[in-house]
């Protein structure tokens, strides 16, 4: 039986989510935004792949710490739809990125102490 990784399925049902709110936004011809958005908001999921095969403790922080990095880069895209008029409304996704954020945080946190532990 397959451990479940958390970080793993929310980054990855969120790059779905994503990738519609995404195509809405193409629908809507607000293409910069829309492609910005992609890039990072499926970058985060990307990364924290990338992490569950780190050389070391060092190299899993940093691609936390890129995922972070994009998680904050998309909940800044995902606030533009939502102040900006005529865009469309992110909806839940501002929710969801505030939940991802809060576990990679957790994540980082816990990884550095165990990283200074083992010192």
């Amino acid at each position: 039986m397959e451990n479940k990784n958390e970080i793993l399925e929310l980054s990855f049902d969120f790059a779905l989510s994503i990738i519609e709110f995404s195509e809405l936004l193409e629908s809507n011809k607000k293409y910069v935004i829309s492609r910005q958005l992609l890039k990072s908001g499926t970058s985060i999921g990307a990364n924290m792949r990338e992490a569950q095969n780190a050389h070391s403790r060092n190299d899993f922080i940093s691609k936390c710490v890129i995922a972070m990095k994009e998680a904050d880069e998309t909940e800044y895209w995902l606030q533009l739809c939502e102040k900006s008029l005529n865009y469309p409304q992110p909806g839940d996704l501002l929710i969801k990125i505030l939940s991802i954020k809060k576990l990679l945080s957790r994540i980082i946190s816990s990884s550095i102490k165990n990283r200074k532990n083992e010192k």
